[in-house]
């Protein structure tokens, strides 16, 4: 796992039958508004963009947990373990290898990032723009725009079935493309505000941004 794709999800990082054939933004609302937690797995692979082509690049791997608004364990496992977790009001990112924890304030962070799509609130129309996408790889898509410029990415596709989403695509400016895949997706959980609460791992170095 790079610090660039860890940038990535940090500026960032899911079955209903009657929803099989609906179009993909009444899947996603529907989805956001009856979806207060989740946990599950998921495959991150980044790609670049050559000609008209992708250039494959690294995978990786990892679980995940989140309770709106703003909290959320996303836990990196391969091919390096890294951990961005969230408490509501500040973000950890916590590096084993090097033993160290950054700490960002979330405040408005999440807006209109990727993060904000499964992390943040219900009202998503306030930071995108979102728009049908059409059908690919049997699932339905729906694209997302921030409104605001200075975002890290230019769109976000979101593919959906059967009423949650199973894939993510983020791109940038820069030809970069994260590719999310999500598996074992649980909804609504049982899940307590004290998880996510961290605690600094013994010995680590602590930095403030």
């Amino acid at each position: 796992m790079t610090q660039h794709a860890a940038r990535l999800v940090a500026a960032c990082v899911f079955a209903l039958p009657a929803f099989a054939n609906a179009a993909a933004l009444d899947q996603f609302k529907s989805f956001v508004s009856s979806t207060k937690a989740a946990k599950g797995e998921f495959v991150q692979k980044q790609v670049k963009a050559v000609g008209k082509g992708e250039a494959a690049g690294g995978t990786s791997s990892g679980t995940f947990m989140f309770a709106r608004p703003g909290r959320f364990i996303w836990t990196y496992r391969k091919p390096y373990e890294q951990l961005l977790q969230a408490d509501g009001q500040k973000l950890y990112i916590y590096d084993k290898d090097l033993n160290q924890v950054t700490v960002k304030q979330l405040g408005d962070a999440l807006g209109s990032s990727p993060a904000a799509i499964l992390f943040g609130s219900n009202d998503l129309e306030k930071n995108f723009t979102l728009k049908e996408a059409g059908a690919r790889d049997g699932l339905e898509w729906l694209e997302a725009t921030p409104k605001t410029k200075d975002t890290t990415f230019d769109r976000i596709g979101i593919g959906l079935k059967d009423g949650v989403p199973h894939a993510m695509e983020l791109r940038d400016s820069f030809g970069q493309v994260s590719i999310l895949t999500f598996n074992k997706f649980e909804k609504n959980p049982s899940i307590g505000t004290d998880q996510f609460r961290f605690v600094v791992p013994k010995g680590a170095d602590v930095f403030q941004q």
